[in-house]
């Protein structure tokens, strides 16, 4: 894997230093290589379940979990039925950027740099990013770079890469990333890489992490127990914004969009916010640890109050044609 730097978890310390005293049993949604769980544990809590869709996450853990005996228990499936999985914990925590371990494997499609099978699947299973692209409509295509990557050039790019796919399948990273630079202008010293948003968006698709991070905030409220904290680790604006409105509607901060409406009966608060801004790295990590520039934490503890419900509009979940 390289460097040590591709296994630090981000925002840990602020997360730990939010949550403090960390104990009990908490769940780790996004296990990866298992540096939040190894955090957590050595902060205090009790027990760990690391719940991951991918099988080369437990693959990894082989090689140190048994030194924490029966304090980490391992689950292989999606933080999107949690509550499946367990109930009446202490804490969840979630962080929602793409593992390093994942990044750092060519094999695996998800690097623009690394040439590979166009792949880009947690699981391992499943439709690919190469089914995507060389059998989706043109206007499918756009509609996921747009919706998913916020890409204005979503209508170029799509037909870049249905022209592209008329003379030969696309299959690899590089032959991709190759189709999608050439519809944009050239990269300048300190801007991202033409392909970021596209394969952003592409990724997000094939493992529906929009779908799965709506169905993981409802699940977790309902795994939670009354004084249990939820923190959210997100990477970008769209996740931010989904984790920030969800919190403020299961906290009964929603605000009324018609002030003329009749007034809604409100439920009890099923969270109580416990950052009133998204948490950001300081300098000091930034500088150890250049993925966490972009990271914003939020944290919330839940309440006595039933478990209820929200929809994807609710919390501004992007959408694409097949879902509206």
């Amino acid at each position: 894997m390289g460097s040590d730097q591709a296994h630090i978890p981000v925002l840990i310390d602020k997360i730990l230093q939010t949550c403090a005293p960390v104990s009990g049993t908490w769940l780790d949604g996004t296990f990866g290589a298992g540096g939040y769980t190894r955090a957590l544990l050595d902060a205090g809590a009790d027990k760990v379940i690391g719940v991951d869709r991918d099988p080369l996450a437990f693959e990894m853990a082989a090689g140190w979990i048994a030194g924490y005996g029966d304090r980490i228990e391992m689950v292989e499936g999606v933080f999107g039925r949690m509550d499946e999985y367990a109930e009446g914990l202490d804490g969840v925590v979630l962080d929602l950027g793409v593992s390093s371990m994942q990044l750092d494997l060519a094999e695996r499609g998800f690097s623009f740099q690394k040439d590979g099978p166009l792949d880009m699947r947690m699981s391992q299973s499943g439709p690919t990013a190469a089914d995507i692209v060389n059998n989706a409509a043109e206007a499918d295509i756009a509609d996921i770079l747009f919706q998913y990557g916020e890409e204005r050039a979503s209508r170029r790019i799509a037909r870049a890469i249905v022209k592209a796919r008329a003379e030969a399948p696309i299959e690899t990273t590089l032959h991709l990333s190759e189709i999608v630079s050439s519809c944009l202008p050239r990269q300048k010293p300190g801007q991202a890489h033409p392909a970021t948003r596209s394969f952003q968006a592409l990724r997000i698709a094939v493992n529906d992490e929009y779908g799965e991070l709506f169905r993981g905030l409802m699940a977790a409220e309902r795994a939670l127990k009354p004084g249990g904290l939820l923190a959210v680790v997100t990477f970008h604006s769209i996740e931010d914004r989904m984790v920030k409105r969800f919190m403020q509607a299961r906290a009964g901060k929603s605000q009324t969009v018609n002030r003329y409406a009749p007034e809604i009966e409100r439920e009890t608060p099923a969270f109580e916010i416990l950052t009133r801004k998204a948490v950001g790295p300081d300098q000091d990590e930034v500088d150890r640890n250049p993925r966490s520039r972009s990271a914003k934490l939020r944290v919330a503890r839940r309440t006595d109050a039933p478990a209820g419900d929200v929809n994807e509009k609710q919390i501004g979940m992007p959408m694409t044609g097949g879902r509206r």
